[in-house]
């Protein structure tokens, strides 16, 4: 097993063979006052979710499955880029562990060869309009053969894409030594202005037609890179830029769309 190298993230980490979801069990220890950056980790999920309330395939020992417990003190509103800054943390474990470039399609998931082999999930608890504390979830596919009928088209695995097992805690011990420090840069500002440019170099949906699905009625534009709030911005016909923070945006070529 890899030896933690984070400086503070999982001085105290929680482990599950089997759990209902890390990110239900991150939110439960942390009612409970476990330390701040206390991390969940399982070897399976049984109800694992995604954003916008998508369920998220957790077989037995194939992927990493794990949960942080964070408790910033940021505003509510700048809480949706810590989902930003775990994708480039992602992204640089992927790479150095498994030696292939990702991209990221905005705001959340990890991409290889247009499909997605990692999702991230943040959610909040507020009181008396302060943030009481925040879980990050990272569901990755790591040695993942096959999908349920439903996922083949638009998931994979890292074992799928390099026809290499990677070591999964090296992975886990990876990703959070990168996400320290792009965490240390966000509570600087409490935004993206030191990160932001390190995203858009990474942003499959960046200068690519895109399609806007989170209005009454869909929209396509020209995606132009987040802000420093995080939002994806998007030129419409009228050549205006619209900065979208919720909702879903497709990627022709991402996702079977096409």
């Amino acid at each position: 097993m890899s030896k933690r190298t984070t400086r503070w993230i999982g001085a105290e980490t929680i482990r599950f063979e089997e759990t209902d979801s890390t990110n239900l069990q991150a939110k439960r220890l942390a009612e409970e006052g476990v330390p701040d950056g206390t991390l969940v980790v399982a070897d399976c999920q049984t109800a694992g979710r995604g954003r916008l309330g998508r369920s998220f395939s957790s077989p037995h020992g194939d992927g990493i499955f794990m949960t942080v417990i964070l408790r910033p003190e940021v505003p509510a509103d700048q809480v949706s880029c810590l989902t930003l800054i775990a994708a480039l943390a992602v992204h640089r474990g992927i790479a150095e562990a498994a030696g292939v470039d990702c991209a990221i399609k905005w705001p959340n998931d990890i991409i290889l060869n247009g499909k997605k082999v990692c999702g991230i999930l943040t959610e909040m608890s507020m009181e008396e309009h302060a943030v009481r504390h925040v879980v990050i979830g990272i569901g990755i596919n790591c040695g993942n053969t096959d999908f349920p009928e439903e996922l083949k088209e638009v998931a994979t695995s890292l074992f799928l894409e390099t026809g290499q097992q990677i070591e999964r805690e090296d992975l886990i011990w990876r990703i959070w030594t990168a996400f320290e420090p792009l965490y240390d840069s966000f509570l600087k500002y409490h935004d993206l202005r030191e990160l932001r440019d390190s995203y858009n170099a990474l942003l499959i949906n960046c200068d690519r037609e895109v399609e806007v699905l989170d209005s009454p009625e869909a929209w396509k534009g020209t995606a132009r890179g987040i802000d420093e709030t995080g939002a994806l911005l998007v030129e419409n016909a009228a050549r205006e830029l619209v900065a979208i923070s919720t909702g879903e945006v497709s990627v022709r070529g991402v996702y079977g769309y096409v």
